[in-house]
C-alpha cells in the first residue's frame, strides 16, 4: 500500500490530481485505519492507503516514511508517478527475477525430495537428471555441493519463517540461494 494524501498546491510543480470519489466501489473502501484504493493506471493495479478522502480534484502527494521499508516504497511510488506520466512501468519492485525465481523453485523442490528421505544423489537426480550425476566422485562433485546448498536454503524457507524472504529483496550478506 502506498500512502497518499492531499497536496498543497505549489506554483512551480504541475502535480496530480485524482478524484477518488468517481472510483467504483469495488475501488474505493473505507476501513478503520481510513480509505483503501484500487487505481488501475497504466496496465497496473496500484493499491494506495489515505488517512482521509481528499476533496475531488485535490493534488495529491505520496508519504515515503524513513523506515526499513522506503527503499520499496520508493520503487512503488515512482512505479505509480510513471503511470501517471503514462511511462513504462517497469518491474515490481518486489518481483524477483527469473533466474531467483528458478533457484527458489529448486530448493523447494530439493527440500521436499530430503524431507521424503531421498539421498542427495537421488535429488540431484530427480531435478537435474541422471547424465549430470557422475558414476564416481560424487562425494566432491559440485552438483553435491549445490545440493546441499539447495536443501539448506529450501530448509530455510519451510522452517524459519524464512519464506518471508520471498516478499523481500535478498540483502548482499545472505547466503546465495544457488
Amino acid at each position: 500500500m502506498l500512502p497518499v494524501r492531499a497536496a498543497i498546491p505549489s506554483a512551480t510543480s504541475k502535480g496530480y490530481r485524482l478524484e477518488f470519489s468517481k472510483l467504483a466501489g469495488s475501488e474505493l473502501r473505507h476501513a478503520p485505519d481510513g480509505w483503501h484504493a484500487i487505481v488501475l493506471l497504466g496496465g497496473a493495479k496500484h493499491r494506495l492507503w489515505l488517512r482521509e478522502l481528499p476533496p475531488n480534484c485535490s493534488l495529491v502527494a505520496v508519504d515515503l516514511p524513513l523506515d526499513g521499508d522506503f527503499d520499496i516504497r520508493l520503487q512503488v511510488a515512482h512505479r505509480f508517478w510513471c503511470a501517471l506520466e503514462q511511462r513504462p512501468l517497469g518491474r515490481l519492485p518486489l518481483d524477483p527475477s527469473i533466474q531467483a525465481r528458478r533457484r527458489l523453485i529448486l530448493a523447494l523442490r530439493a527440500v521436499d525430495g530430503w524431507l521424503e528421505g531421498n539421498s542427495y544423489r537421488k535429488i540431484a537426480e530427480g531435478l537435474f537428471g541422471k547424465s549430470r550425476i557422475p558414476d564416481r566422485g560424487w562425494k566432491t562433485h559440485d552438483l553435491r555441493s549445490r545440493i546441499i546448498r539447495l536443501v539448506k536454503t529450501g530448509l530455510r524457507l519451510v522452517r524459519g519463517g524464512g519464506y518471508r524472504a520471498l516478499l523481500r529483496r535478498k540483502s548482499k550478506d545472505k547466503d546465495d540461494v544457488s
